[in-house]
């Protein structure tokens, strides 16, 4: 067996490299080889291996770097190391806000109010621009016949002084952008195909239909065969929660996958003839397929995958694909204050409106104005590769998983305004439960502001909105909180100079506007901060007593709090069970001063 010369592995670099290769030269062909000077051609030689192997050196090193999120450097390495920890991408920014939108209403008959059968729905999808041009699109409807809405006399008669036209004030939730559409047409079955959408600035994907109306659903990965949709509410509670969450399974799937500046749909690999239904499989059909065996292995269950079709989803062939998608017009997408003022296409629908006046339905849209009150702001430059690597630490940390308390109560939060607001919730765990079982506490918001038990429509959908993401172990009952209504007494002393009155007033505002913000679910009152207000108004010397009441009666809540049980033995705050919220319902009324 021939013997064969040790290599030095750790050698990288150029000098180290070429010292080794010169060793090896004079160890084992010293009789072959002998002219080690610097302007001979064996020196020549020596330097472009060195050189060579310097710089294989260098990309194994950098390449090796690109393979992981802490060391890569290059862009678009960092934005597929991202997509692999579920960080998604985005190259076209978006800005987000807050539009001021009016109309002209017509006055009853006896010019006492607007005629609210007049009053219209602005639908989500209708467009607005700036100045600049700067396109916006309507992300949820607007009913302009609601009572949060400002109301004010616009136009009276002027022979008798009677209002003929009211002003109505309403705000909606606006996006930068706007439509645009593209057909591509395809051939025959490809597995996981891939389609590229050649629009640029591209925010979002809308919607994908082939040409025999087969809708593809954008989903998160392919594996995942069920998404969440919103069918109206028809019950009667559909004021707090307009709509219904339901579990649909999709045979129809992509995802989308940025690239640079280009972004592609990516289809699965299941054909038309493998799909044989969209429906929904029994759950223990798939958990207990033991195919016949006498035994019984581990077998894992993920409660997101329905379907029997392990495909990936089914992807198009021999079709034209619509896809509609948003766009943004413009690279800087942001807005200052007051440079949304152009009415591009309202979508307006009106109640009932064969019965109702077309001239006047005319002037009604015709009279439509908005504006932005706040400025509309949003990230309009690309994440940097530092931002990059944070958010995929941040996105592959979450997991998209509810563990703890606090990731309870921020996914409450989270769930889409249409399908029911919790105004305030708090998690806690059943004492009294033998297993692990959960009390969600929650409590919503009336149409006056004042709060109110929340319906059952929007406990279903929060309980549909959890269980995507909740650990499979937890078992949650979700409970109305407890409302307990609190009035102020207070006692002060005034300086002499002072308007007695006004001292008063001042300071039932000022601890109005104290306790203006709702405090969460068992949070304590600290009697200090009433200390604290009554002290900061000018013209009050000192203050003698205060007392925290509960207020009870037809318009106040039943339910009875012992204020003197609940209070510290410092007497500095008062101390409320985790299941309950304290509210100053009628602060100007519930909040009463003295003078001494």
């Amino acid at each position: 067996m021939p013997k064969y010369p040790p290599i030095k592995y750790t050698s990288r670099d150029y000098a180290s490299i070429k010292n080794d290769l010169m060793d090896h030269i004079k160890r084992y062909y010293s009789d072959t080889y002998k002219d080690f000077n610097e302007a001979s051609f064996g020196a020549m030689m020596l330097d472009s291996v060195a050189y060579i192997g310097d710089v294989l050196s260098f990309y194994l090193d950098y390449q090796a770097n690109e393979c992981f999120m802490d060391t890569a450097v290059q862009y678009e390495n960092l934005i597929k190391l991202g997509r692999q920890n579920g960080y998604r991408h985005s190259a076209a920014a978006s800005s987000q806000g807050v539009a001021t939108l009016y109309a002209l209403l017509p006055a009853n008959d006896n010019g006492q109010g607007a005629n609210m059968d007049y009053a219209p729905t602005m639908k989500a999808g209708s467009t607005f621009s700036t100045i600049d041009g700067n396109q916006f699109i309507l992300v949820d409807s607007v009913n302009f016949n609601n009572l949060d809405n400002e109301l004010v006399v616009a136009k009276v008669n002027s022979k008798t002084g009677q209002p003929t036209h009211y002003a109505v004030k309403t705000h909606g939730k606006v996006i930068s952008g706007a439509y645009a559409e593209e057909s591509i047409i395809l051939g025959g079955f490809e597995k996981f195909r891939k389609v590229k959408v050649s629009g640029e600035n591209i925010s979002e994907i809308i919607a994908v239909v082939d040409s025999q109306g087969n809708e593809y659903h954008e989903v998160d990965y392919l594996s995942q065969n069920i998404i969440y949709k919103e069918v109206p509410n028809r019950s009667s509670d559909r004021s707090s929660a307009p709509a219904i969450i339901k579990a649909v399974p999709v045979a129809r799937r992509f995802v989308v996958e940025q690239q640079a500046e280009d972004l592609f749909l990516q289809f699965g690999f299941g054909s038309e003839s493998e799909m044989t239904s969209d429906s929904v499989i029994d759950p223990a059909e798939l958990v207990l397929q033991q195919h016949g065996r006498e035994h019984i292995t581990d077998t894992s269950f993920d409660p997101n995958k329905l379907m029997s079709t392990d495909k990936f989803g089914v992807g198009p062939a021999n079709t034209t694909l619509r896809i509609l998608y948003r766009v943004n017009t413009i690279d800087n997408v942001n807005a200052s204050t007051a440079t949304l003022t152009q009415i591009g296409d309202p979508i307006l629908e009106f109640n009932n409106v064969a019965t109702l006046d077309a001239s006047k339905v005319a002037d009604v849209r015709n009279s439509l104005e908005v504006t932005n009150e706040l400025p509309i702001t949003g990230d309009i430059s690309l994440p940097s590769s530092d931002e990059i690597r944070r958010r995929t630490i941040d996105t592959f940390a979450t997991q998209n998983r509810i563990v703890t308390k606090q990731d309870y109560i921020s996914y409450v939060y989270s769930m889409p305004p249409r399908f029911g607001a919790i105004k305030r919730c708090n998690v806690m765990q059943d004492l009294d439960s033998l297993k692990r079982n959960l009390n969600l506490y929650v409590i919503s918001e009336g149409v006056n502001g004042k709060l109110t038990a929340t319906s059952e429509t929007i406990k279903k959908n929060l309980k549909t909105w959890i269980n995507k993401n909740k650990m499979i172990n937890d078992t949650i009952d979700i409970l109305d909180a407890k409302v307990t209504n609190l009035g102020i007494e207070f006692v002060v002393t005034p300086e002499s100079k002072e308007n007695k009155f006004d001292i008063i007033s001042n300071c039932t505002t000022e601890i109005a506007e104290t306790f203006k913000t709702l405090p969460g679910i068992g949070e304590s009152l600290h009697i200090a901060d009433i200390y604290n207000a009554i002290r900061s108004v000018r013209g009050v010397m000192d203050v003698l007593d205060v007392r925290v009441v509960v207020k009870t009666g037809a318009n106040y809540s039943d339910y009875l709090f012992d204020v003197d049980e609940h209070t510290s033995a410092d007497g500095r705050y008062i101390e409320v069970p985790d299941r309950v919220v304290w509210e100053i319902k009628y602060p100007y009324l519930d909040i009463k001063g003295a003078l001494k």
